[in-house]
């Protein structure tokens, strides 16, 4: 009986096929303690796969549903609300800081230029986060404003608007807006306005709320190894702490590829996404630019939106073509993952099987 040759079954498997080949190889020659992936093409959610285990040591396995610290992935959930609380008049995008919390302020009068768009572009000049305090982690809900306020010390590195670099503490500073202008906590706000109209149930800035069963531990390398801290600080909320699966986050790439609306519900206005995926200035790279929030770049002629995430013991990536409807995104709990490069990958695995 004759047998295919390798080549030939790689070319006979669908596409989930390929994809999980591709990821089992990556895992398997990598080490990877563990890794999740999905992806949606024109409204449905095409592939789901898991890899590896939640924790060294431990006989479980990971399934599409654990959840992981998404990490900077937050921070197109921070400019979603914000456009939200935009769109209902309830701020301007080119607002002063100031106007919305008295109380920030930093140690350079040109703090009071700082604008809600500044903020959101990276081009404010407030300096990155020096320390998340991982292991000493402020969980209370004062923990957000009493971050802003301590940031009168802090000096700026520019001019507002003069140039470009990221931060994470102007993030962070943002949660404290969406809180002072909806008299809801940043977290309260995104569960209110985002998780629950995307039926993302099983998603929380909040980590003590996700359930036990689905949690993942953090792995830290040379040599790997379980990390001492899981990235929880509410101090950070805004800039790190989505918590969240795979499974999950099918329902947020479908929502922002539908421009807003999912099964009838929507979060934005189909034009807010003008806003968000336009871009406003040239990133420290230069081949690739920001919009609100998003990374909008090029990969293989192809116009993409996209944002990573990593902290101790995690990594994560979103990749979007709108105008191919295709998202695909990545979690991972071990920090020596390249989760770009591997949803680049599993995109070359789509692209070809596309041009068959």
């Amino acid at each position: 009986m004759a047998t295919l040759g390798l080549a030939a079954c790689v070319s006979a498997q669908s596409l989930d096929q390929r994809i999980d080949t591709d990821l089992a190889e990556r895992v398997r020659t990598r080490d990877i303690v563990g890794l999740t992936a999905a992806v949606v093409q024109h409204g449905e959610v095409v592939y789901t796969g898991a890899f590896g285990v939640p924790q060294l040591g431990e006989d479980d396995q990971l399934s599409p549903e654990h959840v992981f610290h998404f990490a900077s992935v937050s921070k197109p959930f921070v400019a979603t609300a914000i456009v939200q609380l935009a769109e209902r008049g309830m701020l301007g995008l080119d607002d002063p800081v100031t106007k919305h919390v008295p109380y920030f302020r930093l140690a350079d009068e040109r703090y009071r230029d700082v604008t809600i768009r500044q903020m959101l572009n990276h081009t404010s000049g407030i300096p990155d986060v020096g320390d998340y305090e991982w292991d000493n982690p402020q969980t209370d809900d004062g923990a957000a404003e009493r971050y802003v306020r301590q940031m009168a010390s802090e000096r700026l590195l520019w001019a507002p608007g003069e140039d470009w670099r990221y931060s994470n503490m102007a993030f962070d500073a943002l949660g404290d807006v969406i809180a002072k202008v909806s008299g809801m906590s940043f977290e309260e706000f995104v569960h209110a306005n985002i998780f629950e109209p995307l039926g993302m149930n099983k998603s929380s800035f909040i980590y003590p709320e996700i359930d036990d069963t689905l949690r993942t531990t953090g792995h830290i390398e040379d040599p790997t190894r379980v990390s001492d801290v899981y990235p929880y600080n509410r101090r950070h909320a805004p800039s790190s702490t989505l918590n969240s699966s795979v499974s999950q986050m099918t329902r947020w790439m479908l929502a922002n590829l539908n421009r807003g609306e999912l099964d009838g519900r929507r979060i934005l206005r189909t034009a807010s996404y003008d806003l968000l995926w336009t871009p406003t200035t040239a990133t420290s790279t230069g081949d690739v630019e920001i919009g609100l929030s998003w990374f909008l770049g090029e990969y293989a002629g192809h116009r993409t939106v996209s944002h990573g995430g990593g902290d101790t013991g995690f990594r994560s990536y979103i990749l979007l073509l709108p105008d191919e409807n295709i998202g695909i995104v990545l979690a991972s709990n071990w920090e020596g993952v390249d989760a770009g490069a591997i949803a680049r990958g599993i995109l070359d695995l789509i692209l070809a099987y596309d041009d068959r």
